[in-house]
């Protein structure tokens, strides 16, 4: 049995091709390397927050209210206000003080509070979870040391769980759906 042997002769045209071919695929992987270790990465490092030991410096309630909107149906829906709390912690990463928030997404929600209730058509029933937290962190959270988590960048801190906060707790997985 004898073996063919076959060759492929390639003309001038196709091998520029594939040269060209395989120079793209090396400047592409070239180019992924230099934006995701170079650029990316930095980036997302300086975003990124640091845990910090916290302490409460001052709690307040502004006299102004926030309104949100609630849904109560497919065709249902309304407007309510709440009352802003504002919770002030020492944190030990920069030194200074900062506005503590419950989570990312309510900071983004409202950034001048520590934490938006749930909305509802009953603004009381917001308003006394509101002033439960006050409670809450002007007489017992006022003693504790915590752990929080700093952004340097964005100068707000957030405790992601309202970590020795019992009740707390509660709030978050009812807003969160857990």
């Amino acid at each position: 049995m004898a073996k063919i042997r076959v060759s492929y002769e390639y003309s001038e045209a196709e091998d520029k091709s594939i040269r060209l071919g395989l120079f793209l695929i090396a400047c592409g992987i070239l180019s992924l390397f230099i934006l995701c270790f170079c650029w990316l990465n930095p980036t997302l490092q300086s975003m990124q927050s640091r845990p910090a030991n916290c302490t409460v410096a001052a709690v307040r309630r502004l006299d102004e209210s926030f309104e949100c909107v609630f849904t109560c149906g497919a065709d249902c829906r309304g407007t309510s206000q709440y009352p802003c709390l504002q919770v002030f912690v020492n944190n030990s990463e920069s030194g200074g003080v900062a506005l503590l928030h419950h989570d990312e997404q309510q900071l983004l929600l409202n950034p001048k509070c520590s934490y938006v209730p749930k909305c509802e058509r009953d603004n009381q029933k917001m308003k006394d979870e509101v002033l439960k937290l006050q409670h809450y962190w002007t007489e017992e959270g006022s003693n504790q040391s915590f752990t929080c988590f700093f952004n340097p960048q964005r100068r707000h801190i957030v405790d992601p769980a309202w970590s020795f906060c019992p009740w707390c707790m509660s709030l978050s997985s009812q807003q969160t759906g857990y």
